[in-house]
């Protein structure tokens, strides 16, 4: 697929946003399952890459050993990464039924669960995981900021819940959403359910094709940011 396609498709994809219905967007999602990992790669998105080498630079334990929780793992691309780095043991949670099956066909995952998230529970046992991880899904119209318990109450006791967001509206309820999103943080921190370990903000998460790009080289970049917290021992 050309640069200009992979953008039109991507115009597409923007525009799901401003539907309120999970049920819509994972069917977006499942039109798109195929060809996802190939567009996406022209569109520079780093969400996956920054995630990673954010926990790994703050992961202790042995990776091989470790249980991971992938939340809105779509097609694979955390658990590849993080596979190449030593860890073995996935568990992966999509709404998209088409995305699943890109999933399974890496052949990473143990176990892999349907879920929309934020309308159905995450299909989690609690203290299960030793890493919990939720890449590019947490923004304006896609996963509800209540879903950030939700990954917390799944990670065992001094686990990691390493999370993005991308700021994919330059509007009003972008920044809204990431006040309330930082504001939920920082209730769970006080009443004790963990700790932050690392915050990092990037200027390149996604490339912007809104702002009339038509390749790489002439690109602007979305925002984002990458979070990560441990879990409390008690």
């Amino acid at each position: 697929m050309s640069d200009s396609r992979t953008f039109e498709k991507m115009e597409t994809f923007f525009q799901s946003y401003n539907t309120t219905d999970p049920k819509e967007r994972a069917k977006f999602y499942e039109d798109w399952a195929r060809g996802y990992d190939k567009d996406v790669s022209l569109l520079g998105y780093n969400g996956p890459t920054l995630a990673v080498n954010c926990l790994l630079s703050n992961f202790p334990g042995s990776r091989e050993a470790a249980l991971v929780l992938d939340v809105a793992c779509g097609t694979g691309l955390v658990a590849k990464l993080m596979s190449e780095l030593g860890f073995r043991h996935f568990v992966g949670v999509d709404g998209s039924k088409g995305m699943l099956e890109q999933a399974a066909e890496t052949g990473l995952y143990q176990d892999l669960r349907p879920a929309l998230l934020g309308t159905q529970p995450l299909p989690a046992q609690a203290d299960m995981f030793d890493v919990v991880i939720m890449v590019g899904a947490l923004a304006v119209g896609f996963v509800p900021i209540s879903v950030v318990r939700e990954l917390c109450q799944a990670t065992k006791p001094g686990g990691f819940v390493c999370m993005t967001r991308g700021d994919y509206r330059a509007e009003e309820s972008t920044y809204q959403f990431k006040a309330d999103l930082e504001r939920e943080f920082q209730l769970m921190e006080e009443e004790g359910l963990w700790t932050r370990v690392e915050s990092k903000e990037t200027d390149k998460f996604l490339m912007d094709i809104k702002r009339g790009a038509k390749d790489m080289l002439t690109a602007e970049y979305l925002s984002g940011c990458v979070y990560l917290y441990r879990k409390s021992l008690g």
